[in-house]
């Protein structure tokens, strides 16, 4: 096994609520920032007065993701004065499945022995040999847990499901290295729609652009401006009047997409955006092709679209392209205008 995997892992960390209802953050191995830490403390659900547990959640702040899932005590256990706890796992990587299914074994590890030590022991299992094992309370083997499984994970199908032709919109945007802010009051929907969308893109294969789960706090707002684009989700639904957070705003419950009125010229659309619309729809509503096979089709357009762009580009100088080069093509308005920009996204334009 490729050591470079268990170095992913940054950190493991417990979250609890006593019978008293006060939340604590009670235990960190190894240590985490004052700022991570309230960051995290605030993506609890534990923290809230609300009721509602999320069993699992998960996001990026200053390019570590986090993982918290949240269980119960149930009896028999050896947690006499809690009656909720949270396991925290901090990365490097994409991957919740696998941090996932390594947080319910730590769950099990807790609730049997209520001692931070033997999660800790399981942590350090894992971090040096990729595998935590036990009879009682599973297994957890790294290995098991392909980060393209992860990538390939969220379902295009269900987005072109909700939006049909509109998917164009989240295509263009994404192509375009755009700012995509999503919002749904249930951050289990968000999770779900979000972590879909940088497949529209898989010749980047990068979810490092995702942010699936952001509060209206300064700090997060900073982490997100020092991107130049994102998706990023949110459940508050305040997040609408922010206009300066978005090019394109997504509200899933009322399944409606709007460009913001500063992006309508990077983001116009024509006969191109036409023909890839209908090709990723009538692919998604083939009921014989699976997801997989509809980010194929989607990228087969995509690098089409891509070495046409490149070989327009190795006309000039540097194998960069200019606006002069387009215009001696008599494209279409709509065409040049998304070539241009998207030479610019791909770092293929002359300044």
């Amino acid at each position: 096994m490729a050591v470079s995997e268990t170095e992913l892992m940054l950190s493991v960390g417990l979250i609890e609520k006593d019978v008293n209802a006060d939340t604590l953050w009670v235990w960190c191995f190894p240590a985490v920032s004052a700022e991570l830490r309230e960051v995290l403390m605030r993506k609890c659900c534990l923290s809230r007065d609300s009721a509602e547990l999320h069993a699992f959640v998960f996001g990026q702040y200053r390019r570590s993701w986090y993982y918290l899932t949240t269980a119960e005590v149930q009896e028999p256990t050896a947690l006499s004065k809690v009656t909720h706890f949270t396991i925290v796992i901090t990365a490097k990587d994409f991957n919740p499945e696998k941090y996932a299914a390594f947080s319910r074994v730590l769950c099990r590890i807790y609730m049997k022995h209520g001692s931070p030590v033997k999660m800790m022991e399981g942590y350090i299992a894992v971090l040096t040999k990729g595998i935590c094992q036990s009879d009682e309370n599973g297994s957890f083997l790294i290995k098991d847990y392909d980060v393209r499984k992860a990538f390939l994970a969220g379902s295009i199908k269900d987005v072109v499901s909700q939006f049909g032709m509109e998917t164009i919109i989240l295509y263009t945007a994404l192509m375009l290295k755009k700012r995509i802010v999503i919002y749904h009051p249930r951050v289990e929907a968000l999770l779900e729609f979000s972590r879909a969308l940088p497949a529209l893109t898989w010749h980047r294969k990068d979810w490092s652009i995702l942010h699936p789960y952001v509060h209206l706090e300064d700090r997060e707002l900073d982490n997100l401006r020092s991107c130049s684009g994102y998706v990023a989700g949110f459940v508050d639904p305040e997040v609408i009047n922010r206009s300066d957070l978005f090019d394109v705003f997504v509200n899933l419950p009322d399944n409606e997409i709007t460009i913001a009125q500063h992006a309508k010229e990077a983001m116009a659309m024509g006969k191109l955006h036409k023909e890839i619309g209908h090709l990723i729809v009538q692919s998604a509503e083939d009921a014989d092709r699976t997801d997989i096979q509809v980010i194929k089709d989607i990228s087969v357009k995509t690098k089409e679209i891509l070495s046409n762009l490149v070989s327009l580009a190795e006309e000039g100088d540097d194998a960069k392209l200019t606006l002069d080069t387009l215009k001696r093509r008599h494209l279409p308005p709509a065409t040049e205008n998304f070539l241009f920009h998207l030479a610019g996204a791909e770092q293929l334009l002359k300044i």
